[in-house]
């Protein structure tokens, strides 16, 4: 079951990969202007930069949060060694 209503007639709303900028990776949601779409995993894995806190990941979204705030569910975090890019 996922933690967050998916509305599966929805056109605005889908599971996409992005960068999130994120200072806890334990957060569930987060705002619009703190995720980027990108176009593939592998995208998101070369954008990924955890100095300056941007993680890859798999995230559903945007939808309207009841602070009337657009935000995107974390699906999952894509998990990557970065040890060869820090």
């Amino acid at each position: 079951m996922t933690p967050f209503p998916v509305d599966p007639d929805s056109q605005a709303q889908s599971e996409t990969f992005a960068i999130v900028r994120a200072t806890r990776k334990n957060r569930k949601r987060f705002p619009e202007s703190c995720v980027t779409p990108v176009s593939s995993q592998e995208e998101a894995l070369d954008k990924a930069n955890p100095r300056g806190n941007l993680f890859p990941a798999v995230v559903y979204g945007p939808s309207v949060s009841s602070e009337s705030q657009r935000v995107y569910h974390l699906v999952r975090w894509i998990d990557q060694d970065f040890s060869d890019r820090v």
